[in-house]
């Protein structure tokens, strides 16, 4: 039986000058972090001995990304059989099986790579077992040829006769190999062909003509989406969100129209979560049992506590912590603030390096002036407190528990608990001045109306 070890190979060194961009190919996010990143994550789940990432020259970025997992870097680009062979001695004395993965084409899962494995392990036990699918256009993918004992031979469209063309099962490139023949066979590839390359896909009539046995698993088209260029980006991303929000719902969370919700790669929501229309969620969001988000919301970088309610345009940024039973408001924006329990903040307002207390309600158009053009200072705002609107808190500032501040106030100072501070200009009254003031304003256009005749 082959043994139940495995070891992964991912080929990361393609430059991408389809996307025409300074950033490596494979660090182009999908729902937040970079796609190499989503397949890693995938390939955990079968806790693999060994991980080795193969990178062009210069993708320091994408070895910092992949970390711990190692790379080795493919100096020239002679094709993929060239690039695998890159990994020898970092799969050095492994006889399991290798998983040969490509960084750009991230969206394959788990039950497909445990298919492939399953296939390995079935008798007579196939060398080399390649991923296909049937996408709508075959287009310029390679043919795999099948016979009545299996995968005969992997046949590259540009190598392809007609016939083979009209062969409609096509080949991912994705490939689970045995660990002890797959660098033998790759030593001994050749480069003539159309491309000039050394095609990692001749292994199969390498395998074939050593008597081997050779296999095949179907995938499906929308796992295997190589992304080369922002079009196929854009097509992953529509992807990637379709199953994530397919997993909210299946885990207990209402979207009301889930097209138009966009999540992170990692957005955990509670049960009971509602979710209106036009919400976005970055990176770093956690949301509690029985939230209410409501249209046209922003959350990054936030925990939401049970039974809060936030929006409609509201704003949390990095560093919220919204709590139990809070209500944030239309285009109210949070950062780096804590609000407690049971607080309000529910109108026009923006709330930046604070702490709101429990049941404290902030009126509208408050603002915590968090920054003096140099330094970001605190603002902690006590349980129960109330603070009228327009309110100015000029930071570092203390509103004590159950503080009353007046409307259109700018607070410099500590406000002791129970206390009400009020700090504006006097308010002066002169009897009958709005009529003189119409008065004079009339005479003045009559005058202006008789010169002009």
């Amino acid at each position: 039986m082959v043994a139940e070890k495995i070891a992964v190979i991912v080929l990361a060194a393609g430059m991408g000058t389809r996307m025409k961009s300074a950033l490596p190919k494979v660090m182009h996010p999908l729902a937040g972090r970079p796609m190499i990143n989503h397949l890693l994550d995938t390939v955990s789940a079968l806790a693999p001995e060994r991980v080795a990432v193969v990178v062009g020259p210069g993708m320091d970025q994408v070895a910092r990304a992949v970390a711990p997992h190692p790379t080795v870097v493919q100096a020239e680009r002679l094709g993929t059989g060239h690039a695998v062979a890159q990994a020898r001695d970092l799969l050095a004395g492994f006889d399991g099986t290798v998983l040969v993965l490509y960084g750009d084409t991230p969206l394959i899962t788990l039950p497909t790579l445990q298919a492939m494995l399953e296939c390995r392990r079935e008798a007579p036990q196939p060398a080399v077992v390649v991923l296909g699918f049937r996408p709508d256009d075959p287009g310029e993918y390679g043919r795999l040829a099948v016979g009545p004992d299996g995968l005969s031979a992997i046949v590259e469209y540009k190598d392809a006769t007609p016939q083979q063309r009209a062969i409609t099962l096509c080949n991912s490139g994705v490939m689970a190999v045995d660990g002890v023949r797959l660098f033998d066979l790759v030593g001994r590839l050749g480069n003539q062909n159309a491309k000039g390359e050394y095609y990692l896909t001749d292994i199969v009539a390498l395998a074939r003509a050593d008597g081997a046995a050779c296999g095949y698993v179907e995938g499906r088209a929308d796992e295997l989406l190589g992304i080369n260029a922002r079009a196929e980006l854009a097509v992953a991303e529509i992807l990637v969100q379709q199953r994530l929000r397919g997993a909210a719902m299946a885990g207990g969370a209402t979207l009301t129209d889930p097209a138009s919700v966009h999540f992170s790669w990692d957005t955990r929501l509670g049960r009971d979560v509602s979710i209106a229309p036009q919400v976005f969620f970055g990176p770093g969001v956690t949301v509690g049992d029985g939230v209410e988000i409501r249209s046209f919301c922003h959350l990054e970088g936030v925990s939401v506590a049970e039974g809060a309610i936030i929006g409609p345009f509201a704003r949390l940024r990095p560093g919220a912590a919204i709590g139990e039973g809070v209500h944030i408001g239309n285009f109210v924006e949070i950062k780096n603030a804590v609000v407690e329990a049971g607080a309000k903040v529910n109108h026009l307002t923006y709330v930046g390096d604070a702490r709101i207390g429990a049941a404290a309600n902030i009126g509208a158009g408050t603002i915590t002036c968090n920054y003096d053009g140099f330094n970001k200072s605190f603002t902690d705002i006590g349980a129960g407190a109330f603070v009228g609107s327009n309110t100015s808190l000029v930071a570092p500032v203390k509103v004590g528990d159950g503080a009353v501040i007046g409307a259109g106030s700018v607070i410099t100072k500590e406000v002791a608990a129970g206390a009400l501070a009020v700090a504006r200009g006097s308010q002066m009254e002169l009897a009958g001045w709005a009529e003189r003031f119409r008065e004079r304003k009339r005479a003045e256009r009559a005058a202006k109306n008789k010169a002009k005749e």
